[in-house]
């Protein structure tokens, strides 16, 4: 029975009397912050429960304990400091005492004991250990049954009584403010995408059998960037194509861009891509003539690789015409940034020699004041009308500057009249049908709200990101426009936003652009999602950027290092996540759930199970 009074029962929880515990002590922190290993917790407290049997089942780590702290005052309400549990273990006093050197029998004659005791209620033998870190929030609670959340830190009183926070505590605290802004009001909870924007459940009280649905702010998510990490056979793609699958269902006109390089999501979003009230579209490496095609084209998680409805569910897309294919120019008009970036290398490679230095200025400075002329910026492409002054220019610049004629200088300022074949070949592209890369920008400035770039040449993807990224940030900022937000995915990210000091070419480039997006395009309502197995040579600027973040599993101490001190999430906090089974997920965000940054364990919704129905349908 619970021994806790009617008014805390509105709070916490005791399990019908069963915990009972007390904060044995608190402990600062003497661990410092590496990029190896992480960061720690200011603090890690201790708290001592009543040995109970049934208890060691109830419990689970990341639940949230409260203390009485010092700043309770004796009139306006009491204040408890929140703590999460990262582990407990039961111990018994009698193994305790045991040492090495001791007799052998005596210790073989303790731990036989030891085994009849645990199925026992023996209190005065046996405790229940708990180790814990605050979150940094105060719970408050007034009169008329009024509470709040208070983020800083309150010590906690030592000695005094440990509380857990009910499922109708959790599911207020992490969801309330959600639900809220996105007007979702339901009484029960559903996996289904259709009925429910829930992403999954939070996995306490799951010994419990009850469910606590867990609901993110998609548009913030969007608007903010979010991160998925995962080692391989953690669920990356499964949670990322169920965190698509709300999104699109429930957001008015919200769009996602899918830079699929694993040639995965058709499969994965299936019966979104069938469904006609969702406009997509699939963009394929090659031309597909049939469904068959494009079945072969994708990637099948094991289990459907020999299921013959997946066919059917590429003919229903097929039969929609969602399906077409990339049209790569033969050649592709420079934009103004990338002609400067190349003056900008001769100026480095003539350093010794002043006057090409000066001439190249000039070009500079021709190039400044045809772009102020025109309206342009440095992410438009350059025009026929440009390359005319800078022909005509370049007579002049050579003979003032006295580039010599055997010079490489003098090579490029001769061969300018070259590139006005920019402008006729790409006036003679046939597409066939296909789309080009500003057929693909007006795609997505149009009504679809779903693109699936589903290509596995490298070198071709990385060039579409650059593109698309540079040419839809300027044309955002040129209209000052904001809705409707855009989400880019850049699933398997590090072939995408590689760490720029390590890499060259292509690949630093596309990780340069990637990160000016998530730098820039919040304000402008683009959003961006990276979701990778190992993040650590990935580039740590455009990681700053995320606001949410989901980890699973990841092996490498290095890699839960550089989340733990990018994210500012402690260490022994995501050690708990190597014990994790696909599906479960560690999520913390800044914006986008009820709390801010506070780490949540949850169990994600199985998105084949969508699949499944789907395919069970046709």
């Amino acid at each position: 029975m619970s021994s806790l009074e009617e008014e805390l029962k509105l709070y916490f929880t005791d399990f019908e009397g069963k915990f009972k515990a007390r904060l044995g002590r608190v402990v600062p922190s003497q661990e410092t912050s590496s990029e190896e290993f992480g960061t720690s917790s200011p603090y890690t407290c201790r708290v001592l429960a009543e040995y109970d049997r049934d208890l060691l089942r109830l419990i689970d780590s990341g639940m949230l304990l409260a203390v009485r702290n010092f700043r309770t005052k004796e009139a306006g309400g009491t204040r408890y400091t929140l703590m999460e549990i990262l582990r407990f273990w039961p111990e018994h006093f009698g193994l305790r005492g045991l040492k090495d050197y001791q007799y052998y029998p005596l210790q073989f004659e303790v731990i036989e004991q030891s085994v009849s005791d645990w199925e026992t209620s023996d209190k005065s033998t046996m405790i229940i250990q708990i180790s814990a870190i605050p979150i940094n929030y105060d719970l408050v609670t007034g009169e008329n049954h009024v509470f709040g959340y208070e983020r800083g830190f309150s010590y906690p009183v030592v000695g005094e009584r440990v509380y857990i926070l009910n499922k109708e505590m959790i599911k207020d605290m992490y969801n309330r403010k959600v639900l809220e802004k996105i007007g979702f009001i339901s009484e029960e909870t559903s996996s289904d995408p259709w009925k429910d924007p829930r992403l999954g459940t939070i996995k306490m009280f799951e010994a419990s059998a009850e469910n606590i649905p867990i609901y993110i702010d998609y548009d913030s998510l969007v608007r903010y960037h979010f991160g998925i990490f995962a080692f391989t056979g953690g669920g990356k793609s499964n949670m990322l194509s169920n965190i698509l699958r709300r999104l699109l269902i429930h957001t008015e006109d919200t769009k996602v861009v899918i830079f699929d390089i694993s040639c995965e999501y058709p499969f994965l979003l299936m019966n979104l891509f069938v469904d006609p009230r969702i406009p997509s579209k699939i963009i394929l490496e090659h031309k597909a003539d049939t469904a068959k095609e494009l079945y072969n084209s994708i990637v099948k998680p094991k289990l459907f690789e020999d299921d013959p409805r997946v066919i059917k569910g590429m003919e229903k897309i097929f039969s929609q015409n969602k399906v077409t294919h990339f049209v790569r120019e033969l050649l592709r008009t420079p934009t103004f940034r990338e002609f400067l970036d190349g003056v900008a290398a001769l100026k480095s490679d003539n350093q010794s020699k002043l006057n090409y230095v000066e001439a190249l200025n000039e070009v500079e400075i021709l190039t400044a004041k045809y772009m102020t002329e025109k309206g342009y910026i440095e992410s438009d492409e350059i025009d026929r009308e440009f390359v005319t002054k800078l022909v005509a220019a370049a007579p002049t610049i050579v003979t003032s500057y006295k580039v010599h004629e055997k010079s490489g200088l003098y090579g490029w300022f001769e061969t300018r009249q070259r590139m006005t074949r920019y402008f006729r070949e790409t006036e003679e592209i046939d597409t066939s049908g296909g789309l080009t890369t500003e057929a693909i920008q007006e795609l997505i400035e149009g009504d679809t709200r779903l693109i699936s770039i589903t290509i596995s040449d490298p070198q071709i993807v990385k060039q579409l990101v650059i593109d698309l990224t540079q040419n839809i940030l300027a044309q955002r900022k040129r209209e000052f426009k904001v809705k409707p937000y855009i989400l880019f995915v850049w699933d398997e990210a590090q072939e995408f936003v590689a760490n720029p000091g390590s890499v060259s070419g292509i690949d630093r480039q596309c990780s340069i652009e990637v990160e000016r997006l998530l730098r820039q395009g919040r304000k402008y309502g683009l959003g961006g999602c990276i979701a990778t197995q190992r993040i650590a040579h990935l580039n740590t600027s455009a990681l700053q950027q995320l606001h949410t973040y989901f980890v699973s599993t990841l092996p490498r101490p290095y890699d839960r290092g550089l989340i733990s001190n990018t994210f500012m999430i402690d260490k022994s906090i995501l050690e708990k996540t190597l014990e994790f089974t696909p599906g479960d997920w560690l999520l913390s965000s800044y914006i986008a759930t009820g709390l801010a940054n506070v780490p949540i364990y949850i169990r994600a919704d199985n998105a084949e199970e969508e699949i499944e129905k789907f395919l069970n349908k046709i």
